[in-house]
């Protein structure tokens, strides 16, 4: 296993040197402006002062850690993350493949 992501991490170190060496990379224009504008959200986003209860369906949850283990963070950091895009009015709406689960209860739903 450990061969197997180490041949994996050499492949994308590689693609990347090789990306560059063609020169696919570009500097960022206003790269200041840039770097405080990301170092400004991920203070907004860490900064977590307020504590709520929200009650979901055992579904939803479920479609939701799913969802957070596939990406390898904890539910709930996924959940924080979630809200403060859709807050910041970053949160964008793209056709997202169904889990299992919801496809399983979009066809019981339609059948019924």
């Amino acid at each position: 296993m450990k061969s197997k992501i180490k041949t994996e991490d050499k492949k994308y170190e590689e693609d990347i040197l090789n990306s560059f060496e063609k020169g696919e990379w570009q500097s960022v224009p206003n790269l200041k402006d840039e770097l405080e504008r990301y170092v400004s959200s991920a203070a907004a986003t860490l900064s977590k002062d307020k504590r709520i209860n929200i009650r979901l369906s055992s579904h939803d949850l479920e479609d939701i850690q799913m969802r957070a283990a596939e990406e390898g963070m904890p539910y709930q950091t996924l959940i924080a993350s979630i809200l403060h895009k859709y807050a910041s009015g970053r949160l964008v709406d793209i056709a997202s493949r169904p889990t299992t689960r919801s496809t399983g209860r979009v066809k019981k739903l339609r059948a019924g």
